[in-house]
C-alpha cells in the first residue's frame, strides 16, 4: 500500500504527459502487440465465416466491453492503482524502452497478468484448441470474441482516426434505452392469417435492414465524452445481449430468428401486451367477432371440468318425497291460493325477420301457447305479477325434461311491506317446458305440473340445491316414496326458509290416483306438502318469531355435499345454516316428523336489509353480499370479523358471480345512479384491483340480472321491459382494456305498452292511461314484445333490434305515473348443460317466456354435450327422453 501511495503523483504526470501527447501512443504500442499476438488474427481467420475483418471486428467490440468495465471501477475508485476487472490488482511495471505509456482517457494501461492468474495464457490455450478443429459451431465466435475481448483490452488496441476507443458503454447504454422504449411502446399486432405458401425472407431482410441502420446511427452519434456514460453500469445481462445481437453480421437463419427475438423480449411484438391476449381475428359464423366469442369457449370448457369436480350425483339420500306427506286439494280447498287473474292481458308478438300478422292473444291462467316453430319461444300466463323464479338442475347429459318453479303475488296490485313479518296464502308453481335442446325446443306446449299451497307469506327467492338432488323419473321406489325432482329452498315474508323435496310429476300423479274420491279435485294438482326442513334465525330457546326480519334472498353451497345455505334478512344479519348437522343445540325434531334447523354461523353484513347474497362457485369460503345500505360486500368465511373488500357506490337490486371470475355482475336501481351510470356494472371483490367495467347501460331499474357459466352471459331485465344480453370479456384481463363493449350485448326482446284507441273520435294519436289501477290499465292498453332473431348475430349492428336498444339507452323515458304493466322482474340461465342456452323471464304481466340464444352455442358446447350423454348413460344405464304418458297427462287441454 505505501508503494503504490509513493508511486501516486508519478503516475499523475505521466497521465499528463500521455494526453498531451496522445499521438504517439499507437506507434509506441505495435511492437508489443505484435510480440503477444502473433497468430492470432490467423487463427481467427480460420474460424470466423466472414475472414480477417469480421474477426478484428469483434476483437474489438470485446476490448471497447472490457475498457467500459475498467471504466466504472476507475470511476468509484480514483486514487488505487488500476486493475484487472477479472482479477486482483497487480504491481505496476514500467515500459521496457517505450514512450510513456499512458492511455487515452488519462490513466495508466493495465499492465500484463501474472502467467498463472491471468487470462492471457487461458486465450492463448483457447485459441490453440480451436485453431486445431476442422468445424466450429455458429455460437462459439461470440465467446472468442468475448474472450479476445478481456485479454486484448488488457494490452490495448488500435485507436480510431478521432483519437480514442469507442466508448462501448455509451452503444450499450443507447442498445438499452432502444430496448426499454420499444418495449413500452409495443402494440399488440397479431400475425395476419397467411393462405398457402408462407414468404419468410422478406421479413428477414427487412429486419436485417434494420439493424444494420441502427449500427450506422449508433457508430455515428457516438460521443468520445467521458461524461456522458460515466455514471452508466451495464449489467453482464446488458452486454451479453448486445454481443449477441452486435457481434455477427452473417445471414440469419430461419430457426435462428426467432430464438434470437425470444432472448430480446420483443420477438413478434408479443412480450409485454400480446401475451395476454389471444390471436383472435376475424368473424365467427355465427356473426359474432373471434375475440367476443374466444371466453365464451373457454367458460364451457372450464364450467364442465370444475362441474365434474364440485358437483354430485347423490346427496342428502334421507330426503327423499313421501306420498303421504302431499295431500291434493279439492276445488274449494285451492281457491284462496289461485291468483286473482284468470286471464292474461292482451299481447302480441312481433319477430324479427317475420311479417307481424297483428294477432292479440289473451291466454287462460296456467295456459301456455304453442312454441314457434323457427324460434322456438315458449309463452305462459301464471296468474300474477312474477317475484321469483328458479331452473330446477339435471345432470348433464341426461336429455331430461326441463322444470321451472315460478312464484308470483295473488294479484297484479298486490303490494307488501318489507319493514314487518306477515304470512298469508301462496302458491309455488313448477311448470315443465319439454326436453329443451341448444338448437331445439319442445313440441308440446308448456305446462302445469303441479303446484305447492304454502302459508308462510309471499316468496322473495327460491334456490335449488344445485346437484345430487335429480334421479330417473323410471327409479323404481317402494310406496309411499316416489322419485326425487329436487330440493328446493324457499325465502317466505314470515322469515323462515323452507326446504321442499319435489318429485317428478309422473310419480306424483300415479301415487294420487288411489287419493281420487269424486270429481272435486282441481284440474291441476295443486297440494298441501310437508315440508323436509324449516329453518329459522335464533336458538332453541328462542321463540318462533324471527328476530330478523324477513328473508329476501338464498344462496346454496354450490360445491358438494351442498349442506350449507345461506340466507340474507332484513335487518341485514346473513344466517348460515348446516342442513346435515347432528347436533341437538341447531336440530330439532318436530311431531310431524320434519326438522327446525338453527344455523350455526350468523353475523350483521350490513346496515339494512341484504337485498341479494352468491356464493363463489370455485371456492366455498367466499361469498358476496348486497344490502340496502348501498354497499356490496365480499367476504371469507373464515374471518367474518370484516369483509374482504366493501363498496358503495349505488343500491344493488341482485348480484350474479359468474364461475371463472374473481367479481360479481350487479344490478343497480337508478335512484343513486349518476346520469348515464345507471346499469350493469362488473366489479372485482379487490384481489386484482380492477376499476368496475361498465357492461350495459340501462334507463331505468334492473330488477334482476343472471349469468350462465357455459356462455360467459348475463342477462338483465328492467322496469322498461327490456331484457338484454351481454356477452362478457376476459375478466381475468383488466376490462378497461375492451374497446366498443357495446358490441357485446344485444336485446333479447322489448315488451312496450301501447294503448289500444284512440284518444278521441277526432283520430288523434293513442294515449296511455295514466293510472295505476291494473282494471283500468288492461281495457286500454296491450303488450307488444318485439323479439330479436337469436340464431345469428351477422350484420348485427345494422339491424333494427340493436339499432332501437342503442336509441333506448340514449332517449328512454319512464312513465312512473302508471302501472308498469310491461317491467320485467326475474330473469333466469338455464343452468344446465343440455338447455344452457335458455333464457326465461317474467313481470308485472305475468307472463314468463322462454328463449333460445342459439346464436351463442360454441363449438365447445357441441363437443361436451356427446360426451356428457355418453357417460351419463355409462352411469344410469337409461337415458331419459322425452316425459312419460303420465307426465304429459298433467298438462291442461287446450
Amino acid at each position: 500500500m505505501a508503494s503504490s501511495a509513493a508511486r501516486g503523483p508519478r503516475c499523475r504526470e505521466r497521465s499528463r504527459r500521455g494526453r498531451s501527447g496522445r499521438g504517439s501512443v499507437p506507434a509506441g504500442r505495435s511492437r508489443s502487440r505484435s510480440r503477444a499476438r502473433e497468430g492470432e488474427p490467423r487463427a481467427l481467420r480460420e474460424l470466423s465465416p466472414l475472414g480477417d475483418l469480421d474477426a478484428l471486428g469483434h476483437s474489438e467490440e470485446g476490448v471497447e466491453a472490457a475498457k467500459s468495465q475498467k471504466k466504472t471501477i476507475r470511476n468509484k475508485k480514483p486514487k488505487s492503482s488500476p486493475s484487472d476487472p477479472n482479477g486482483p490488482a497487480p504491481a505496476e511495471t514500467e515500459g521496457h524502452g517505450e514512450p510513456s505509456r499512458t492511455s487515452e482517457n488519462g490513466s495508466l494501461p493495465p499492465p500484463k497478468a501474472p502467467g498463472k492468474r491471468g487470462r492471457k495464457s487461458k486465450t492463448e490455450m483457447l485459441l490453440l484448441k480451436l485453431s486445431q478443429d476442422l468445424e466450429c459451431p455458429t455460437p462459439e465466435p461470440i465467446c472468442v470474441q468475448k474472450m479476445l475481448g478481456s485479454s486484448q483490452a488488457a494490452e490495448g488496441l488500435e485507436t480510431p482516426p478521432g483519437g480514442r476507443p469507442k466508448r462501448r458503454a455509451a452503444k450499450v447504454a443507447l442498445l438499452y434505452l432502444q430496448e426499454l422504449a420499444e418495449e413500452l411502446t409495443s402494440v399488440y399486432q397479431p400475425p395476419a392469417p397467411t393462405e398457402g405458401a408462407q414468404e419468410p425472407e422478406p421479413e428477414l431482410e427487412r429486419i436485417q435492414k434494420k439493424r444494420r441502420s441502427r449500427r450506422r446511427k449508433e457508430e455515428e452519434t457516438d460521443s468520445d465524452d467521458p461524461a456522458r456514460d460515466a455514471d452508466f453500469v451495464p449489467s453482464k445481462e446488458v452486454l451479453l445481449q448486445a454481443e449477441e445481437e452486435e457481434g455477427s453480421d452473417a445471414p440469419l437463419s430461419e430457426v435462428s430468428e426467432p430464438e434470437l427475438e425470444a432472448v430480446r423480449g420483443h420477438g413478434g411484438k408479443t412480450s409485454s401486451a400480446g401475451r395476454s391476449k389471444p390471436q383472435c381475428r376475424g368473424l365467427a359464423p355465427n356473426g359474432f367477432h373471434n375475440s367476443i366469442m374466444a371466453p365464451v369457449e373457454k367458460c364451457s370448457s372450464l364450467t364442465c371440468s370444475l362441474r365434474d369436480q364440485k358437483h354430485s350425483q347423490w346427496e342428502f339420500p334421507d330426503w327423499i318425497p313421501l306420498a303421504h306427506k302431499w295431500t291434493c286439494l279439492s276445488e274449494s280447498e285451492a281457491a284462496p291460493y289461485l291468483p286473482a287473474e284468470e286471464k292474461s292481458p292482451l299481447f302480441s308478438i312481433q319477430r324479427e325477420g317475420i311479417e307481424d300478422d297483428g294477432v292479440l292473444y289473451r291466454v287462460n291462467r296456467f295456459n301456455s301457447l304453442q312454441p314457434h316453430e323457427e324460434r322456438l319461444d315458449v309463452s305462459f300466463f301464471v296468474g300474477g305479477p312474477v317475484w321469483a323464479m328458479e331452473w330446477c338442475p339435471s345432470p348433464e347429459g341426461s336429455a331430461a325434461s326441463q322444470y321451472v318453479a315460478v312464484y308470483c303475488h295473488g294479484s297484479m296490485e298486490e303490494t307488501h311491506s318489507v319493514a314487518g313479518l306477515h304470512g298469508g296464502p301462496a302458491l309455488l308453481q313448477l311448470w315443465g317446458l319439454g326436453t329443451l335442446q341448444q338448437e331445439q325446443g319442445s313440441a308440446d306446449k308448456a305446462g302445469l305440473a303441479y303446484a305447492v299451497a304454502a302459508d308462510h307469506g309471499c316468496v322473495w327467492d327460491m334456490k335449488f340445491c344445485p346437484s345430487g338432488a335429480w334421479e330417473l323419473p323410471t327409479t323404481a321406489r317402494k310406496h309411499p316414496q316416489m322419485s326425487r325432482l329436487g330440493l328446493l329452498a324457499v325465502a317466505f315474508s314470515d322469515g323462515k326458509v323452507v326446504l321442499y323435496s319435489l318429485p317428478h310429476p309422473g310419480a306424483l300423479q300415479r301415487s294420487k290416483r288411489t287419493q281420487v274420491k269424486d270429481g272435486s279435485f282441481h284440474k291441476h294438482v295443486i297440494c298441501k306438502v310437508q315440508c323436509i326442513a324449516t329453518l329459522q334465525v335464533g336458538s332453541v330457546q328462542a321463540g318462533n318469531a324471527s328476530e330478523c326480519g324477513q328473508c329476501f334472498s338464498l344462496s346454496w353451497m354450490p360445491s358438494k355435499p351442498h349442506h350449507h345455505l345461506a340466507a340474507g334478512f332484513y335487518d341485514g344479519t346473513v344466517a348460515i345454516w348446516n342442513l346435515l348437522t347432528k347436533s341437538l343445540l341447531q336440530c330439532v325434531r318436530q311431531p310431524d316428523g320434519s326438522l327446525k334447523l338453527y344455523p350455526f354461523r350468523c353475523f350483521l353484513a350490513h346496515d339494512h336489509a341484504v337485498r341479494s347474497i352468491e356464493w363463489c362457485k370455485a371456492d366455498s369460503n367466499f361469498l358476496v353480499t348486497a344490502g340496502s345500505d348501498r354497499k356490496i360486500k365480499f367476504w371469507d368465511l373464515r374471518r367474518l370479523y370484516e369483509p374482504i373488500n366493501s363498496i358503495k357506490r349505488f343500491l344493488s337490486t341482485e348480484v350474479a358471480w359468474l364461475l371463472p371470475y374473481n367479481g360479481v355482475t350487479v344490478a343497480q336501481d337508478n335512484c343513486y345512479a349518476s346520469y348515464g351510470l345507471c346499469g350493469i356494472h362488473y366489479i372485482d371483490a379487490g384481489y386484482l384491483g380492477f376499476k368496475a367495467y361498465f357492461v350495459a347501460p340501462r334507463k331505468g331499474t334492473v330488477w334482476s340480472i343472471s349469468g350462465s357459466d357455459w356462455l360467459n352471459t348475463v342477462a338483465a331485465g328492467d322496469i322498461t321491459g327490456e331484457l338484454v344480453a351481454a356477452v362478457l370479456p376476459d375478466l381475468a384481463i383488466n376490462p378497461l382494456n375492451v374497446k366498443r363493449s357495446s358490441d357485446r350485448r344485444f336485446p333479447v326482446y322489448k315488451a312496450d305498452l301501447l294503448p289500444c284507441s284512440p284518444a278521441g273520435s277526432e283520430g288523434g294519436e293513442p294515449v296511455l292511461p295514466k293510472t295505476r289501477r291494473y282494471s283500468e290499465m288492461v281495457t286500454k292498453s296491450y303488450i307488444q314484445f318485439r323479439d330479436t332473431d337469436l340464431r345469428s348475430f351477422k350484420n348485427f349492428s345494422s339491424r333494427e333490434p340493436m339499432r332501437r336498444m342503442h336509441t333506448q339507452e340514449v332517449k328512454a323515458e319512464l312513465s312512473l305515473d302508471r302501472l308498469q304493466l310491461e317491467s320485467l322482474h326475474k330473469v333466469r340461465f338455464s343452468p344446465n348443460l343440455d338447455s344452457h342456452g335458455w333464457l326465461v323471464s317474467g313481470g308485472q304481466a305475468g307472463i314468463v317466456r322462454a328463449h333460445c340464444l342459439a346464436g351463442l352455442a360454441s363449438s365447445v358446447g357441441h363437443q361436451l354435450l356427446p360426451e356428457c350423454r355418453a357417460r351419463f348413460s355409462s352411469l344410469y344405464g337409461d337415458k331419459p327422453s322425452s316425459p312419460s304418458p303420465t307426465e304429459h297427462s298433467l298438462l291442461p287441454a287446450e
